[in-house]
């Protein structure tokens, strides 16, 4: 399978204009929050709009810039893994949406407890089998505006980590095959914690986007390579 990663569109339409023929080419799109323009929450839908007409198999969370009832909204359009399952071709997906509290200049702020709560759906699908000694949960995908913390995914340009620990607790002890970050527009990377990948594609609004190859199912372990681009 063949996956587009983008994330903070901020209302941006043009830009996904631009990547429409590179989405035609792809089995999905992973959609890491921020719909909306920073300070301008009713560009949220036009994008959302948009972003459905590109493809017609979206995973997404909201983000920091958006509503939290903008939640409402994507699940409307049948985009949102944010507190819920989803499943395609073997893999699940889940999602927590929003960033943690910082400037309060934006509607989605929320506390470490409530981004880490939207993944609670996972603890309750614990595959057949999966223990605690080390194996990944290798169909587990998950999508979370904010990055973990101390990952190369947070890190502000003033090289302070800014994370979720919490984001990352869960990572370390469920051990998903990938994670889809955003958020901080400045650490665009792939990054690795234990067995699992990592990338925050950085902005779609800046130009930033990422290519996985996820190979493996029935009976094949998954697998994910992961390429960060430009356009």
């Amino acid at each position: 399978m063949k996956v587009l990663i983008i994330s903070d569109g901020h209302g941006d339409v043009s830009k996904l204009d631009l990547i429409a023929p590179i989405a035609e080419k792809v089995d999905l799109v992973l959609f890491g929050g921020d719909f909306a323009e920073f300070n301008k929450t009713k560009t949220g839908l036009p994008y959302l709009e948009r972003l459905a007409g590109i493809h017609d198999r979206v995973f997404a969370v909201c983000g920091n810039c958006d509503e939290p009832e903008f939640l409402e909204t994507l699940e409307e359009f049948d985009v949102s893994v944010q507190g819920s399952l989803s499943y395609f071709n073997g893999l699940i997906f889940s999602g927590s949406g929003g960033a943690l509290k910082f400037t309060g200049l934006t509607p989605n702020e929320r506390t470490d407890e409530e981004l880490a709560y939207d993944l609670r759906l996972v603890t309750k699908s614990v595959p057949e089998g999966f223990s605690e000694s080390g194996e990944t949960w290798e169909n587990l995908v998950i999508i979370a505006h904010h990055p973990p913390f101390n990952t190369a995914l947070d890190r502000v340009s003033s090289g302070d980590h800014v994370g979720s620990p919490l984001i990352r607790e869960f990572i370390e002890k469920w051990r998903p095959l990938l994670v889809v970050s955003g958020h901080i527009h400045e650490s665009v990377a792939i990054d690795t914690l234990g067995p699992t990948i990592m990338v925050n594609p950085g902005s779609l609004a800046d130009g930033s986007y990422a290519i996985a190859e996820i190979t493996g199912g029935k009976k094949v372990p998954f697998a994910v390579n992961v390429e960060l681009k430009t356009l």
